[in-house]
């Protein structure tokens, strides 16, 4: 239909250098990427209206390496885990032919807002926003693609760490400590030493240096509202903690960051995390890759996803300038 759009396109690039690990240039990635088509005004009896495509999804052939699915979606639509459910339903059918009881969980197919209640004039707020927010995806980017890994058992010795640091400050609130919490609070950590390390002129003076870093996420809200398990929509929140740089700098950096984001989650949730179930498949894509997480700037971004080498592994996708390649690879293996 109009919101969907489909492309096929061939490449003769190197497929295993592009689902690699190590630097790659987003140049690279532009021609196996989709481009939404643009906001078409409409006129109704009510007035004039938006008309945006939701999505559009363009598979790549690199003969006898393998193909890529790349998909560019508008965030009204749905969220990381509403496209995550998607594709993850379309590879099963496809691969089954047809047969729907490969399905671990049903089908997503309720999309109605109603039951999400907010504050009057919420909704309209966002979606205003939304449609302000400037399209960087045609600005060039001169940034690198790497993707990085904290094992199994380094998730472990985070998270003992950080425990460890909660026992040790007796009088502090309850703190949520996850696979989750502790590998955002090492990222949060190195980032902010990389930071340090590329703009040291700048943050020099003992003032700079007490000056609040924060760290942004996004939380998942689906259990902890009265939605049915077939929604189908956008249902995430942004919080944002904030520490001293000085705070993160020093010694116990990790476990001040793992505190901050820790806490952060509780008071979200107000109790535990609800885990979702795990859908199981035959086989898992090769590499996934965040297109978006070098196109703003200078704010550091990165993605986070299971790891396809090992169960409990942790990869993270960031967006690097060249000269801060090296240097963030000798911060990441030596932070702890």
């Amino acid at each position: 239909g109009d919101s969907v759009s489909f492309f096929v396109n061939e490449s003769t690039a190197d497929f295993s250098h592009l689902a690699g690990d190590h630097a790659r240039h987003f140049q690279e990635f532009q021609l196996i990427l989709p481009k939404l088509l643009p906001a078409v005004a409409c006129k109704t009896s009510s007035g004039c209206i938006q008309k945006m495509p939701l999505m559009a999804i363009q598979v790549t052939l690199f003969p006898n390496q393998g193909i890529s699915i790349g998909v560019s979606f508008c965030h009204v639509a749905g969220d990381g885990r509403t496209l995550a459910h998607f594709m993850k339903s379309w590879a099963s059918i496809q691969q089954s032919q047809g047969d729907l009881t490969c399905l671990n969980n049903p089908l997503p197919d309720f999309s109605s807002r109603d039951l999400i209640e907010g504050p009057l004039g919420l909704a309209c707020l966002f979606m205003k926003r939304k449609w302000s927010f400037e399209d960087l995806s045609n600005n060039p980017i001169k940034k690198l693609r790497i993707t990085c890994t904290i094992k199994r058992s380094q998730v472990e010795l985070l998270k003992d760490l950080v425990t460890k640091g909660c026992v040790e400050d007796n009088g502090s609130e309850p703190v949520r400590i996850s696979t989750f919490v502790v590998t955002c609070a090492y990222m949060w950590v190195c980032l902010t030493k990389l930071q340090e390390t590329t703009v040291s002129q700048q943050i020099s003076s003992a003032d700079d240096s007490d000056e609040l870093s924060y760290f942004l996420f996004a939380v998942d809200c689906r259990g902890h509202l009265k939605l049915p398990a077939t929604y189908f929509g956008n249902c995430t929140i942004a919080r944002t903690v904030a520490v001293k740089r000085s705070a993160l700098m020093g010694e116990n950096g990790i476990v001040v960051a793992g505190k901050a984001i820790g806490r952060e989650v509780m008071e979200t949730y107000k109790g535990p995390l609800k885990g979702a179930e795990r859908e199981k498949f035959k086989r898992r894509p090769r590499k996934t890759e965040v297109a978006n997480i070098g196109s703003l700037g200078s704010l550091s971004l990165f993605s986070i996803a299971e790891s396809r080498e090992e169960e409990g592994s942790i990869e993270f996708g960031l967006a690097l300038a060249p000269h801060e390649l090296d240097i963030f690879n000798s911060i990441f293996h030596r932070t702890y």
